[in-house]
């Protein structure tokens, strides 16, 4: 009888865990993924100083783990806390809220194509 008891008040612990979770859920724009299976994403948040009581806007930067290098840049994402998976990384990739739009800068563009080409235009510029 109380093992009965003990395996079913178990089971309801397991249920409830999975419905509340303790883990901090954040939500940013994609920056960076350009290393395998990471991303970098940026949180911005309004704050109102202490003293001064202006609004300001402070931005951080979380390394998140894609298993799937499923992000890029300019995805709005939700990332949640994990275990420490590297020196940086203590996020981890829950959904893709919303695609980018895919634009990508001219640099980028144009460093892809040819790389010598950002050298020569540096050179004529002297």
């Amino acid at each position: 009888m109380t093992q009965q008891s003990s395996a079913i008040t178990a089971e309801q612990a397991m249920a409830a865990a999975q419905k509340t979770s303790r883990r901090q859920q954040k939500v940013g724009r994609v920056v960076s993924n350009k290393t395998d299976k990471t991303i970098v994403v940026v949180v911005e948040s309004l704050k109102k100083h202490r003293i001064y009581k202006r609004t300001y806007k402070q931005t951080k930067r979380f390394h998140a783990h894609d298993e799937n290098n499923s992000c890029q840049v300019g995805d709005l994402v939700r990332i949640e806390e994990s275990r420490p998976l590297s020196k940086l990384k203590r996020w981890r990739l829950v959904e893709i809220v919303k695609r980018g739009s895919g634009i990508v800068p001219v640099e980028q563009v144009v460093a892809e194509v040819d790389p010598n080409l950002k050298d020569e235009s540096a050179e004529s510029a002297e």
